[in-house]
């Protein structure tokens, strides 16, 4: 496919200036295809910026960005790199090093972390949130309104950090546990991001690259993240 044909296809996004399911799904098709070098994915991602400053003017500046960041994304996750080359693990706790697991990816994260989970209380994954921050990856964090405020809770020093965060406010249990790794890798399971979880409870997590997956749990994050605000 030929660099005027992906810009094509970049222009059709632009009538609503956002990426829906099914334009998602058709452009990760065709990458998946051709399977881009990452010189092909530069001049790609030098297409993005470019529709981007000529449609910027005819519509919101924080619109204009939200596409932008979908497309780049989408395009990351077919480049090279530790992530992806991982395609499915299986982790259980308290036999597994769980938690070292989920540093490795908080820290190779590049671009973006969506978090959300019941409660996050290992002060060793909310160091390494702040560091991923720190290293101004995008960080959003979707927690429960009722386990944010218990004792050993680090949503409020996450918040506090400049990180992105929304909790559910109702009187239901926002009682989801994933996180998407720069929209590459899909972490889901049982698992809490707290000791008891690390340490006594017997508890899971999946690690999967399979877009299948990625792309409806992006979805619900995406729901969540407007449904809270």
């Amino acid at each position: 496919m030929q660099p005027q044909q992906i810009r094509n296809m970049l222009e059709q996004t632009l009538d609503d200036f956002r990426l829906s399911r099914g334009e998602r799904s058709a452009l990760n098709q065709i990458l998946d295809h051709i399977e881009p070098t990452e010189h092909d994915l530069s001049v790609y991602r030098a297409m993005a910026f470019d529709l981007a400053r000529e449609a910027v003017e005819n519509t919101d500046r924080g619109t204009m960005l939200e596409w932008l960041e979908s497309v780049i994304k989408l395009l990351e996750q077919h480049g090279g790199g530790d992530q992806k080359a991982v395609r499915a693990e299986s982790h259980f706790s308290p036999s597994d090093d769980c938690p070292r697991r989920i540093q490795q990816l908080l820290s190779r994260a590049k671009i973006s972390i969506e978090i959300c989970v019941f409660t996050i209380t290992d002060d060793r994954l909310a160091s390494a949130i702040l560091d991923a921050h720190r290293r101004k990856v995008k960080v959003q964090i979707i927690s429960d309104d009722d386990k944010s405020g218990d004792r050993g809770s680090d949503i409020d020093k996450l918040s506090s950090a400049g990180i992105d965060v929304r909790i559910d406010q109702s009187e239901n249990h926002m009682h989801h546990k994933f996180a998407i790794f720069d929209r590459s890798l899909l972490l889901t399971g049982s698992y809490n991001w707290t000791r008891s979880a690390a340490n006594r409870n017997e508890e899971n997590f999946i690690i999967t690259g399979d877009r299948r997956f990625i792309d409806p749990f992006a979805e619900m994050f995406e729901d969540l993240w407007k449904r809270f605000e």
